[in-house]
């Protein structure tokens, strides 16, 4: 692995690496009814149980496995998931922007607690042996998937009516979940904590309103190649006048991706499972080597939108036409060339841009539909909190870190409106 930034992660301090609707196979469709995933296995960790249990989560997954004990047929069942996992992102976003009743000592900008109580409700979904009736693995696999759409907000995504004009401008935004969690179970995600915190929120321009609606996506690769990210995008890309990816980049720094690859560099994901292929996509023989944004990166890098710089990142690596070994680029790719990373890098932020910005085209909207990614500085606690095994879940700097990132976010986007409207 080279030293550059590999997507949804970043560089933290030397290199810490730190996305009606259809729902996609759950990702750990390999693992057999009822043994817990990887990812659910750190539930037991202490950093998830206090981080639940300060923000008032922890009685989710124990109440929604009461919920299915009681469940005697699999409509009913399915009934059940999609409702509770519609309230669980509800929760999350209302106690994000500050609506309902104050739980828990964490603060209301931590998106930590729908991680975690996501991953209990599916823990618990996966462990469930109904009483009246037969369970395959097919059905329990639709279950969790539905389970895993609902929660994290693809299937709500509502907009006024009418594109633009008088019912304003209308913006997507993705965020991620946290991950590297074997290197610090504590971590955050500040795309994710911006998706909670913009989700249905209405921002007024002297150009007239903008209404932000926000989707979570998992970091795991399977989700991706079983096609989550085009599955939640297609309708709404026709429907939206802009739409940005976001996930953690560098230290620091916000970065405009200009230019993504179709490269998956390897590193492991929240399954720690790794893939180090091209991009699989449909229809791979029409399938490019890179994509670019439509964003009005110009017009982002030259507003004054926080306290962390913006840069438009030209950055990529390529093997070039008639070559056989990767070269930095830093002014973009050659003609001809083979992506091995975009701006963003090899892993899976580079690739829901390279995603998103891919069906943009397919649809014919490359030249009408502003889009692209956005890099977040890594979110970073306190000094003398950074040890993952003694330091504390939350400190003053890293609330004002996630604070000010999520800020900046909300004021590069109606930036890029604005100046996509001109």
């Amino acid at each position: 692995m080279s030293g550059r930034r590999l997507g949804v992660c970043g560089v933290f301090g030397a290199v810490l690496l730190a996305g009606a609707v259809v729902p996609p196979a759950a990702a750990a469709d390999t693992t057999r009814a009822g043994a817990p995933t990887v990812e659910e296995q750190r539930l037991d960790r202490a950093a998830p149980k206090e981080i639940l249990r300060r923000s008032g989560f922890d009685g989710v997954a124990p109440g929604f496995a009461r919920d299915l004990a009681r469940a005697r047929s699999y409509a009913q069942a399915r009934r059940l998931v999609e409702h509770e996992g519609q309230s669980l992102w509800r929760r999350a976003v209302d106690r994000a922007q500050g609506r309902g009743p104050a739980t828990g000592d964490l603060s209301k900008d931590d998106d930590r607690p729908l991680y975690w109580a996501r991953l209990g409700m599916t823990r618990a979904l996966r462990a469930w042996e109904p009483r009246g009736f037969d369970l395959d693995d097919a059905r329990r696999q639709r279950l969790l998937a539905h389970l895993e759409t609902t929660s994290r907000g693809q299937d709500t995504i509502r907009y006024p009516k009418g594109k633009g004009g008088k019912g304003g401008k209308r913006v997507l935004v993705t965020g991620f979940d946290p991950f590297t969690l074997d290197r610090d179970t504590r971590i955050s995600n500040p795309s994710g904590a911006t998706a909670l915190a913009l989700d249905g929120t209405v921002v007024r321009t002297a150009e007239g309103p903008v209404r932000i609606e926000t989707a979570m996506f998992p970091v795991r690769w399977t989700d991706f190649e079983q096609g989550t990210v085009e599955r939640v995008l297609r309708r709404q890309l026709p429907r939206v006048d802009l739409f940005t990816t976001v996930s953690q980049g560098r230290v620091g720094k916000f970065d405009i991706e200009r230019t993504n690859g179709a490269w998956r560099g390897g590193f492991g994901d929240n399954e720690n499972l790794s893939r180090t292929e091209t991009v699989p996509v449909s229809d791979p023989a029409s399938q490019p080597q890179w994509t670019t944004t439509t964003l009005p990166y110009k017009d982002i890098v030259a507003a004054d939108t926080g306290r962390f710089p913006v840069y438009d990142n030209t950055a990529v690596t390529e093997i070039p036409a008639g070559g056989s070994t990767p070269v930095e680029r830093p002014d973009g790719p050659t003609p001809g060339s083979t992506a091995r990373a975009g701006g963003g890098g090899d892993y899976l932020s580079n690739e829901i841009a390279y995603r998103a910005t891919l069906l943009r085209d397919r649809l014919g909207l490359h030249d009408r539909l502003p889009g692209g990614h956005v890099h977040t500085p890594v979110l970073q606690f306190g000094a003398g909190n950074t040890d993952p095994a003694t330091g504390k879940v939350t400190d003053a700097e890293f609330v004002r870190n996630r604070v000010d990132i999520i800020g900046q976010v909300r004021r590069i986007v109606v930036t890029a409106v604005v100046a996509s409207g001109r």
